[in-house]
């Protein structure tokens, strides 16, 4: 028997909080939002001058962590001017303690090939299992967006590929669309990235972003939104976005107890040489039953 140890397996993440990474002092809140992962952030989040004192902050809250949060941590895009302090960020936070690391301006596989590589070497010179650390590769160009397969297939490591739209920012830049709280105009664009990862066999992807931090029912629409494409969770910028996010990403026991129901139906026709039944209204078979599985396997 192996006593190799294993890599962390990879689950629905139906929140992740983005933090400052100068401000690791707002984890506790994080926690208490009831976040399933957080994002401590040294990108966007942090001016330059204020870069090392955020990365030295960044690394002693992940040796200091002990709560259910994941942590991941976004570093500086690789391909950027100062792509050897990315480089740097990578491999200072990649240890024990860290669930991953996400990774702005992706543009293609090859930026996903190179950090894939980094942190292969991280786990082995802290005698991590291979694949510990996730990969979330940002998908805020025209080229990266269009490239969401490719990027997808580079590497086994991602797990929660998706598209982040918004106002303003990257991705509007970069594609030219004029945001709206519905959602329109970014909706096939979601789509596409949310078939893509899926194709690529990426099996928890999220979505976001939400950036109106008063307008919860907003928010609530746009999650309902992405869920109904395929999505399983959204990253979010404020610890009041959490427990919305949370609940529109949960099944909620009706839906678990139809679940429940519609396997058995399903079963007892079987055992009676059934292929298919009909079940409160609508016609169902094995395949209903395999989703219904899926879904308890995950959530019940």
């Amino acid at each position: 028997m192996s006593s190799e140890p294993c890599a962390p397996a990879r689950v629905p993440l139906r929140s992740l909080l983005f933090v400052p990474g100068s401000r690791t002092d707002w984890l506790p809140k994080a926690e208490a939002a009831g976040a399933d992962a957080v994002i401590l952030d040294l990108e966007d989040a942090v001016p330059d001058d204020g870069k090392a004192a955020a990365l030295d902050a960044v690394t002693h809250a992940i040796d200091q962590a002990t709560s259910r949060m994941r942590l991941f941590v976004r570093v500086n895009s690789l391909d950027h001017a100062a792509g050897w302090q990315a480089a740097d960020e990578l491999r200072a936070v990649a240890r024990p303690g860290l669930y991953g690391i996400v990774l702005p301006k992706v543009a293609h596989a090859d930026d996903v090939t190179a950090a894939d590589r980094m942190l292969a070497w991280c786990e082995r010179h802290h005698g991590l299992p291979e694949g510990h650390f996730a990969l979330v590769p940002l998908l805020e160009t025209a080229r990266g967006l269009r490239e969401a397969y490719a990027i997808g297939r580079a590497a086994a490591r991602i797990a929660h590929l998706g598209a982040l739209t918004g106002p303003g920012g990257d991705v509007e830049r970069a594609v030219g669309y004029r945001w709206s709280p519905d959602g329109d105009e970014t909706r096939e664009l979601r789509a596409r990235v949310l078939l893509d990862a899926r194709a690529a066999d990426r099996p928890h992807p999220v979505a976001g972003l939400w950036t109106d931090i008063a307008d919860l029912d907003g928010l609530r629409r746009f999650a309902e939104q992405n869920r109904a494409l395929g999505y399983e969770g959204l990253a979010v910028i404020h610890p009041s976005h959490v427990p919305v996010v949370n609940e529109v990403f949960s099944p909620g026991p009706d839906e678990l107890a139809r679940c429940a129901r519609l396997i058995a139906a399903v079963e007892e026709a079987q055992a009676r040489g059934a292929g298919a039944v009909r079940f409160e209204g609508r016609m169902v078979d094995e395949a209903m039953a395999a989703t219904a599985r899926h879904t308890l396997a995950l959530h019940g």
